[in-house]
């Protein structure tokens, strides 16, 4: 015999099923996560939320290093844009610059950066920045290199992401950041 509780029961599990309902869960987005810039002040990225955000680990002694060239003339072609440019140094390939002071340094001299550069973070593994893991579990898109690229939408959520092969101004990278302005 069925008690009346179990019926409840059933029948919610069934309109569950039917319908695909899901719980309400805080939703998770990069706006969700901070980084210390390379002065050690904090960027919030909740204070960009229903920005876009343009995301790339990088490295001062790589072969891609030019890219922070790249990066520095995207940003000034959508400066006027609330696009948001994000770089997080990383040593995790063995190929960055041993303190943040020498990174800003080569970042000014050589390049120009004047987009936010965050301290060195880890991308991958267990010690890997909060966000980086979230973008391996939530979309299996950690780096395999440096600059690896992420373009996030107005609602934090990942819309593509490129390989170091794509340079920063190139044409596909430019069409999805139109897409999100």
């Amino acid at each position: 015999m069925l008690y009346i509780p179990d019926i409840i029961l059933k029948i919610i599990y069934i309109f569950i099923l039917l319908f695909n309902i899901t719980p309400i869960m805080a939703k998770n987005n990069v706006y969700k996560y901070s980084f210390d810039n390379i002065d050690g002040e904090e960027i919030n990225l909740e204070d960009f939320n229903g920005k876009p955000i343009f995301l790339v680990n990088t490295a001062s002694k790589c072969g891609f290093t030019p890219q922070y060239g790249d990066l520095q003339s995207l940003f000034q072609e959508y400066k006027s844009t609330d696009l948001i440019f994000i770089a997080t140094p990383s040593n995790q390939f063995k190929q960055e610059l041993s303190s943040e002071e020498e990174i800003k340094k080569f970042c000014l001299i050589n390049y120009g950066v004047s987009f936010n550069v965050t301290e060195i973070v880890e991308i991958k593994g267990i010690d890997a920045h909060p966000l980086y893991k979230w973008l391996e579990e939530t979309y299996n898109e950690a780096p395999k290199w440096n600059f690896y690229k992420y373009l996030f939408d107005r609602d934090g959520e990942l819309v593509q992401s490129w390989s170091s092969m794509t340079k920063p101004t190139s044409n596909k990278i430019k069409r999805s950041i139109k897409k999100v302005l």
